[in-house]
């Protein structure tokens, strides 16, 4: 099963997350963890994006063809990963 890409959508609000770009995995186990969406990019990429998603795998409901289907309360970017835009350079001080 391929999860790359797919649509994540919450099913408590309807709001469309993003797509999946990369999973967390519990290596010793061998079990998926989590689901990580990256963050939007601000400003077509030029100044960073916000910060990754993270969806535990106890909150995935369906797993569909094209759509994963979540049961998500918050909101918060989670992992920072802080990727800066070319622009950035100009404004540190």
């Amino acid at each position: 099963m391929d999860l790359r890409s797919k649509e994540v959508i919450n099913i408590k609000d309807g709001v469309r997350l993003g797509c999946v770009d990369d999973i967390e995995i519990d290596q010793k186990n061998a079990v998926i963890l989590a689901l990580v969406i990256y963050g939007r990019a601000k400003f077509f990429g030029l100044f960073g994006r916000e910060d990754d998603l993270i969806i535990e795998w106890h909150n995935i409901e369906i797993i569909g063809e094209d759509t994963i289907l979540v049961r998500f309360d918050g909101y918060t970017r989670v992992r920072t990963s802080k990727k800066h835009g070319w622009l950035d350079q100009f404004f540190k001080g």
